[in-house]
């Protein structure tokens, strides 16, 4: 085991600083290197294609979005016209109706007619 060394503050100081440049000094040796550059290129290149591809997925819930919504509205449209020709057949059937009841109310007025009559 070591034996116990009690440093002042100025040998401390001068071993942090010789340990920073060491650190600095090796980044410096890395940033020129070629692998580390093209790591970098690859990365930025990957980061492209993921930013690429959530652009298309945004567009493509966009687009289906657009076409339920537009599916939503051609199905109300076709709901509201059936539910209107559904009325009009309903109050064509009313006057239907109300004229066959009326010729028959004339038809016993013209009898009840002919009876005092006749």
């Amino acid at each position: 085991m070591k034996a116990f060394k009690n440093p002042n503050f100025n040998d401390r100081q001068a071993t942090s600083e010789a340990a920073k440049s060491a650190t600095l000094a090796r980044f410096r040796a890395r940033a020129e290197d070629p692998a580390v550059a093209e790591q970098r290129a690859a990365r930025a290149l990957a980061a492209a294609e993921r930013q690429r591809l959530a652009a298309e997925r945004a567009e493509a819930r966009r687009v289906e979005q657009e076409r339920q919504a537009a599916q939503v509205a051609a199905d109300e449209l076709a709901a509201r016209l059936e539910n209107e020709a559904r009325l009009a057949r309903e109050i064509d059937e009313q006057v239907e109706l109300e004229a066959q009841r009326k010729k028959d109310r004339d038809a016993r007025y013209a009898a009840r007619k002919a009876r005092k009559a006749g």
